[in-house]
């Protein structure tokens, strides 16, 4: 199956981000991806935290929703949506949940994963604390996707600050995962130092591939985001990457080559523990 990654640099305008999405998307679907995932934060990246808030949608309904089921439809693609602001149920004024929204090319939404670890940082310059507004979720969530070549790939969601929870990627690989979703907003310094050694461990550990779609450059609000979106097979080998700019990281990953990695190497039968 072909997969794509999509690299953004996300503004603060919703409508200029979803046509930024749109002409991404396009592409990848031109070049063959079955599935494509679009970072953390594709519909936006607020001058402020709390702008999520008047952006939040309730699960179900809204212009980003259906905007993602519409275009999974026009081009018969499976869209994960990286990540977009959804309302609590009971609503909660002072917090939304960080979604991750995966569609069917038929246009039905199949998953929701809320993301569960929430990011905290403070090296005495740069301060991050997503619980201020960010609700935490608590369920992890793997959904079917028949490809083309006549495999159903089980795939585990996660989100960002996620990856560094080894045991979040380790239940999804018990439950008979094959593919991994790393939507990303990774910060520069954070990104620079740990994101590529994650992905590949995460990958490795659990004879999974991963795709891993990130934001990447500098952003309206003077955040910047360390990129490296890529696609990684289940032996750790980046199959293709992009380091910075709005882009489509494209790469295959084949059944067979997943199977006979897991028959040379039967580490998931070995486990103890």
């Amino acid at each position: 199956m072909k997969l794509a990654a999509i690299q953004m640099v996300s503004c603060t305008s919703v409508a200029d981000n979803l046509r930024a999405a749109h002409a991404l998307l396009s592409e990848a679907a031109r070049g063959g991806a079955e599935l494509a995932v679009l970072p953390e934060y594709f519909c936006v990246m607020g001058r402020q935290d709390t702008d999520k808030l008047a952006l939040q949608e309730a699960l179900g309904g809204g212009p980003i929703q259906d905007w993602l089921a519409a275009t999974a439809r026009e081009l018969d693609l499976w869209i994960v949506g990286g990540t977009l602001p959804l309302s609590r149920e009971p609503a909660d004024p002072r917090r939304v949940r960080n979604a991750s929204l995966a569609f069917a090319p038929s246009g039905e939404r199949v998953a929701c994963y809320d993301k569960i670890h929430l990011f905290r940082f403070d090296d005495g310059t740069r301060v991050y604390d997503e619980a201020a507004v960010l609700a935490a979720g608590r369920t992890p969530t793997l959904f079917d996707l028949p490809s083309r070549d006549g495999h159903t790939w089980k795939v585990g969601m996660s989100v960002c600050y996620d990856l560094r929870f080894p045991e979040l990627y380790r239940a999804y690989a018990a439950q008979g995962a094959d593919l991994l979703l790393v939507p990303s907003a990774f910060t520069h310094v954070t990104g620079m130092a740990h994101w590529e050694v994650l992905l590949r461990a995460r990958a490795i550990e659990n004879l999974c591939g991963v795709v891993a779609a990130a934001q990447g450059g500098l952003h309206e609000n003077g955040r910047r985001t360390w990129g490296h979106s890529m696609v990684v097979d289940a032996w750790g080998q980046v199959l293709n990457s992009r380091a910075e700019g709005a882009g489509v990281v494209l790469a295959e990953l084949l059944p067979a080559e997943l199977a006979a990695r897991r028959a040379q190497l039967p580490a998931l039968s070995h486990r103890v523990l």
